[in-house]
């Protein structure tokens, strides 16, 4: 088993949040001694009818439990909110501590769920890190044509891979959204879906994307609401300080890995090719997707933005840093980075206070261009994000 960054405590109460299939339960049972723990199951649909129809039953289970069972881990807790009630008031009858996983946020959030008072500490659970993988196992083009969700490696043909990922597509479409009734409509939803994928990492035009969807902007709006709190994808906001020159106010979208792109876009069957804008744009994506992680997994308090002048000129990933100087980072898919390549970036972070300046690249060689220090983008992320 592949180990994972993410430590789970074992002595707190805590949510585990994470898009489906990229290896949450893995994680906890791996974690949480099967002697020890009590695991429920609510994606067996016996499991979760029998909950759904006595939330309270859960309270008469737990109490008969003996005192060998330490941890009651309760995964894809979406599926029955109400199971939250039942938890808070165990927590104040019972010394076990409760794991509760999730692939959706969006009924606890929208659906007025007790998410227990702080007494549960919330954890992120993303696909595979580069630093979780070995050399034998990590390929930087396998995962940009690809992604990194755990069972992807289990497939060793190109057909597998791609019918993988368009099956996570459509099972997504089916039981993350209609399923849980999210929408009413699945083909306005399944073309923004392609219409987001085709628009991933680009600045947001909610005016736009409804032209070519057939809806309002409110319903877009809502979509993208919906792959926020699916865990599908986040936004990127531009960067509010005050800076010399004035920058966009749209935020950027990215979903959540560069296969379940390629695989909403439908471009699996196209190979990615080095020295073309679908490579570079997918080079950006992971870089800025790894320094996410690793940033939730180790620095809970860092905020990332991006900046784009009103003369488009734009850094890729600025990174607010408590107590230190921001991170201004460039990313480029080139080999071989000269001064030409960064030089609207080196203009640019001139006139940023106490920041320092990264540009992460192919390069199989660090250097430093001006004040830029320039570095591969592996030993840029160990730097920036991993802990000393």
């Amino acid at each position: 088993m592949i180990e994972r960054l993410l430590k789970l405590p074992l002595d707190i109460h805590l949510f585990l949040f994470g898009p489906r299939n990229c290896g949450k339960s893995t994680l906890i049972r791996s974690t949480f001694d099967e002697k020890s723990r009590v695991y429920i199951d609510l994606l067996e649909a016996e499991i979760e009818s029998r909950f759904a129809r006595n939330p309270d039953s859960l309270y008469d289970i737990v109490q008969g439990l003996p005192e060998s069972i330490t941890h009651v881990i309760i995964d894809e807790i979406q599926k029955v909110p109400k199971l939250l009630d039942v938890v808070h008031r165990l927590m104040g009858a019972t010394t076990k501590i409760f794991i509760m996983s999730g692939s959706s946020a969006r009924k606890l959030k929208h659906g007025g769920a007790n998410l227990l008072a702080g007494r549960a500490l919330v954890y992120n659970l993303y696909p595979f890190s580069c630093f979780e993988l070995d050399e034998d196992t990590f390929d930087l083009n396998h995962t940009l044509q690809w992604g990194t969700l755990p069972e992807v490696f289990q497939y060793d043909n190109f057909d597998k891979k791609q019918k993988f990922l368009q099956a996570y597509a459509n099972t997504y479409l089916k039981e993350e959204i209609w399923g849980e009734h999210f929408i009413r409509k699945l083909d306005p939803f399944r073309n923004f879906l392609e219409v987001a994928a085709q628009c991933n990492g680009k600045i947001v035009n909610y005016n736009n994307i409804a032209r070519d969807v057939g809806v309002d902007d409110k319903t877009v709006r809502n979509y993208y609401s919906i792959l926020e709190d699916t865990l599908i994808g986040f936004f990127l906001e531009p960067f509010h300080n005050s800076v010399r020159k004035r920058l966009s106010m749209s935020p950027k979208f990215y979903l959540f890995d560069p296969g379940i792109v390629r695989a909403l876009a439908r471009n699996t069957s196209i190979q990615l090719e080095p020295k073309t804008n679908a490579y570079d744009n997918a080079f950006e994506h992971y870089i800025i997707l790894e320094c996410i992680r690793l940033s939730d997994y180790y620095h809970s308090e860092y905020k990332f933005s991006y900046l784009r002048t009103k003369d488009d000129v734009e850094i890729d990933l600025i990174v607010d840093r408590p107590g230190k100087p921001l991170l201004c980072i460039e990313i480029k898919s080139t080999e071989e980075v000269n001064k030409e390549d960064i030089s609207s970036f080196i203009n640019i972070t001139k006139g940023i206070p106490n920041s320092i300046s990264y540009c992460l690249c192919r390069d199989r060689f660090p250097k430093m261009i001006e004040h830029v220090n320039v570095l591969p983008w592996q030993q840029g992320l160990h730097q920036l994000f991993l802990p000393d």
